[in-house]
């Protein structure tokens, strides 16, 4: 199992020949994190978007250009169309943004005739390592869907399983994070997280062992579980955060990131293949490590 980011760079790095399809890459964030993936010899890649704006940026963050392909198109939802199309042709098995709108390259990811839809929901995993843990975990969704379903939690919950299973975890422990313990009537997220772990019990949802509801503290640290005599096979194990919406997703990832101070990567799953949505303040090493996600479970 990959339980750190050391590890899963090594894993990506031996995924070499795997390319990455970028859209509107005339960012320079993006490319120095496409410069920092080169020099580590971690992918291969394909830059859609404005060529003179793309080559005047590589050169300013260092981007060695020998051996990249540059498909000009100045449009950035024309380059996202491109980009996605060569990811559903098989000529590239991973999509990242860049300087395009999350709207526009949304909707060509979504595009009928070239998109990369499965029928499955679109959802947004982040994963972290924390030094204080020996393990990755998973929190999801904090980017992609606003008020999820008890139907679209149970989808949220199979898209970061299969992601958890690709990085060697074959039982991760889903947590449903909500604020208190206890099921509370007038705490809709407390009745589905109930919900979702009977469903678990009755391998509706399999290939994972899902408890809740379960407060933060008690689903990552054993001994906050001992104190509050939260029990269960989830309790101060959890592998996956499932958020009860966008809202508390987005705080905790932001909390991590600046408070926390971890390292973090994050990928869009359930499409057709891996997709690298970044935010604009990530840093280039948020970028990069988010790259070799994608590249490591293509």
């Amino acid at each position: 199992m990959i339980r750190s980011f050391e590890e899963l760079l090594e894993a990506a790095k031996a995924r070499s020949g795997v390319k990455v399809a970028v859209a509107a890459a005339e960012d320079r964030e993006v490319l120095e994190a496409v410069a920092i993936a080169t020099e580590q010899r971690m992918g291969e890649f394909i830059l859609f978007g404005d060529d003179p704006k793309i080559r005047a940026l590589a050169a300013e963050v260092e981007l060695d250009l020998s051996g990249v392909e540059i498909v000009n198109e100045p449009s950035p939802p024309a380059a996202a169309r491109l980009a996605v199309a060569r990811v559903s042709s098989g000529g590239a098995s991973i999509l990242m943004k860049g300087l395009v709108a999350t709207s526009d390259f949304l909707k060509a990811v979504l595009d009928k005739e070239v998109g990369l839809r499965t029928g499955r929901l679109l959802s947004h995993v982040a994963v972290f390592k924390s030094p204080g843990y020996d393990r990755f975990f998973y929190l999801t969704d904090g980017a992609m869907n606003i008020a999820p379903t008890l139907e679209q939690k149970v989808q949220i919950i199979q898209n970061t399983v299969e992601l958890a299973h690709r990085l060697g975890n074959a039982q991760p422990k889903v947590a449903c994070v909500a604020a208190v313990e206890v099921v509370n009537p007038d705490m809709p997220e407390t009745v589905e997280a109930a919900a979702l772990a009977k469903m678990s019990d009755r391998r509706q949802i399999k290939g994972c062992v899902v408890d809740g509801p379960l407060g933060l503290d008690n689903a990552v640290s054993m001994e906050a579980a001992r104190h509050k005599s939260v029990g269960g096979p989830v309790a101060g194990q959890a592998d996956v955060l499932l958020a009860p919406d966008i809202a508390a997703g987005n705080a905790i990832y932001k909390t991590m990131v600046y408070f926390g101070v971890v390292d973090a990567a994050a990928v869009v799953v359930g499409a057709a293949a891996p997709v690298v949505l970044t935010s604009r303040s990530d840093s280039p090493r948020a970028r990069m490590l988010s790259l070799a996600l994608a590249i490591a479970t293509a």
